[in-house]
């Protein structure tokens, strides 16, 4: 009897996830969070801040890259929000993070899967810059990240980074570590006993879920804006509108969420001034 010989198991390759960090309480997080449309887990990760978990998995069915499409909804929780927003991710290749913070553009940092730098030096400093970190101890902490270190790959580079954030007050729940696949991220994050699930809710409560969130973004608004509100809400259209367009052609999910949002944000905003008229 001839015995057969099967070919040996590939090596499964390392599962794409992601974290959203917001440097905001969640009771302000949530309502921004709802008009993503996307169901996400919710709890607090330390002073002032607070995370975000994805429930879905876009990047493994939409086949758009992680990166891309938690660059998308930080930036489209971002300039809706008093409040900047850190994406961390990581798939089989590559691992890294993108600050949004209003209507700046995005500066962002990533490694090569052995943790080669491929970022460039200037954004490590305009991250600093933007979080407000002490410009020389954490600094010169960021500034080794950027360094070659055989002993270090991407996702080791970004637990380091969220280590230096530790002393801005980050402190992620007990099992939300880069690199675990999106299950066990979701599995530690519903352990949190102040874990909630937010997602887009329907009818009039999606009404009222708009005008919080504007309620709540106009209550500390980011960038400061000195000029008629309405004039920010029809800017928010202005940009959405063609900001949505270039990801329905670039076939974007991320940027089109962000379109979608930003001309949500500007609507609701111009609703907001019938509905809850100023003094």
């Amino acid at each position: 009897m001839s015995t057969e010989r099967f070919p040996a198991a590939r090596q499964a390759r390392p599962a794409p996830g992601a974290l959203l960090l917001c440097r905001a309480e969640p009771e302000s997080v949530a309502p921004a969070a709802q008009l993503l449309h996307e169901r996400m887990l919710l709890t607090p990760a330390g002073a002032e801040w607070s995370v975000l978990v994805p429930e879905g998995t876009p990047w493994l069915h939409g086949g758009e890259p992680v990166d891309r499409v938690v660059t998308g909804w930080a930036t489209a929780l971002a300039v809706g929000a008093p409040w900047p927003v850190l994406a961390v991710w990581w798939d089989a290749d590559r691992g890294g993070f993108t600050l949004a913070s209003g209507f700046r553009r995005p500066v962002g940092y990533d490694w090569l899967a052995h943790g080669i730098p491929a970022g460039e030096d200037e954004a490590m400093r305009t991250f600093a810059a933007r979080l407000g970190l002490d410009p020389v101890p954490e600094m010169r902490a960021l500034d080794a990240l950027t360094k070659p270190d055989p002993a270090a790959d991407a996702r080791a580079r970004v637990r380091g980074l969220l280590a230096i954030l530790a002393r801005a007050g980050v402190a992620l729940p007990a099992g939300l570590a880069p690199g675990e696949p999106a299950d066990r991220l979701s599995k530690a994050a519903r352990a949190h006993p102040q874990a909630r699930i937010v997602e887009w809710p329907v009818g009039r409560e999606a009404v009222r879920a708009g005008l919080a969130a504007v309620d709540r973004a106009r209550t500390v608004p980011w960038p400061p804006w000195p000029g008629d509100p309405r004039d920010l809400s029809l800017a928010q259209v202005a940009v959405g509108l063609p900001l949505a367009v270039w990801g329905v052609r670039r076939r974007s999910g991320g940027w089109v969420v962000a379109g979608v949002l930003l001309v949500a944000h500007g609507v609701f905003g111009l609703t907001y001034g019938i509905v809850r008229p100023r003094d």
